[in-house]
């Protein structure tokens, strides 16, 4: 199984693909003033999945689709990507103003989910496989989806990034406009005074909040690493989980995860020597996910699928 899904990379690797990055103009009400690219795949999966994946400060939608694997693996397993992009105050995401930081209240957050929506309706996509994803400012968001549209998404991934409301009431959110409390990793509060900080982003709601998967690097002066405690700090007491034991070296060597729980609804990942931001890591994120179960192929596998790819292509060329 592991050996035919490393030669069904390698066959879509070597083969190419039709299919395009999208921009998409009538996706709904946009009240930030956002732009939308799609990623729709060439044969898109009865009751597709959906990711939504947000680019860091400085970036945009196309420049995260082609830094990310995320469009390549919709080719391998049939999910929709969205890829938005955020045009103000240096391409970052509003998470500091209390129109996002609240459920409909006309902000980046509300945007975001109407693009959702709009995927949902268009491509009958699956509503309970809804996942969002993000690096640096992309992270941040992250946090603030989770907490303002708790039932849209069934879990999240992300990197380098900030609680939900670390930045509220601060002049802004990009390196230049922000108050530099909550990225210099100063922002410290309770477990229970971040999770109520995320609970009053959608008042009176009671149902499930979205499993998180989020990585930091120890090295990071930028958005300092102590604001991976704060986040799981934040969501352990929404989860209603404690830490449980660490797991070194996974997913990569140097990387520590640390579980919470029995693993299934919060991992923290630390990794040593990275800065910011720490890269990817897009088979972890859908195996989080549910998408994908199992390791992703070793490189002996991928290097014997091409071999076998190889072979069949000169039998059936005669050569």
């Amino acid at each position: 199984m592991r050996l035919t899904s490393a030669f069904a990379a390698v066959s879509l690797l070597l083969s190419g693909a039709d299919a395009a990055l999208q921009q998409i103009s009538n996706w709904g009400t946009n009240p930030g003033g956002l732009t939308l690219h799609a990623y729709i795949p060439n044969n898109v999966a009865s009751r597709p999945a959906v990711i939504l994946a947000l680019h860091p400060c400085g970036g945009s939608g196309p420049g995260y689709a082609q830094s990310t694997r995320y469009g390549q693996l919709a080719e391998q397993y049939g999910f929709l990507v969205l890829f938005p992009s955020s045009v103000q105050d240096s391409n970052c995401w509003d998470v500091a103003t209390t129109r996002t930081l609240t459920r409909n209240g006309g902000g980046h957050s509300q945007g975001l989910n109407t693009m959702v929506n709009w995927a949902k309706t268009t491509y009958n996509a699956d509503a309970s496989r809804v996942f969002v994803t993000g690096t640096s400012s992309g992270c941040m968001m992250t946090n603030v989806m989770m907490a303002t549209y708790p039932d849209t998404f069934a879990a999240a991934t992300c990197y380098s990034g900030v609680s939900a409301g670390c930045l509220a009431g601060s002049p802004g959110s990009s390196p230049g406009s922000a108050n530099p409390t909550c990225a210099n990793g100063n922002n410290i509060k309770s477990a229970e005074q971040w999770a109520a900080q995320a609970r009053a982003m959608y008042p009176g709601y009671t149902g499930a909040y979205p499993r998180l998967m989020t990585y930091h690097g120890l090295s990071d002066t930028f958005v300092h690493w102590r604001n991976l405690g704060e986040q799981l700090k934040q969501w352990s007491a929404v989860q209603g989980v404690s830490f449980s034991r660490n797991v070194t070296n996974t997913p990569r060597a140097g990387y520590t995860q640390m579980i919470y729980g029995d693993g299934t609804k919060l991992i923290g990942i630390t990794a040593q020597g990275v800065g910011h931001v720490v890269p990817a890591v897009e088979d972890q994120d859908l195996q989080w996910f549910g998408i994908t179960g199992g390791d992703p192929p070793s490189s002996w596998e991928v290097w014997l699928a091409v071999v076998q790819f190889r072979f069949m292509i000169s039998i059936l060329s005669g050569k």
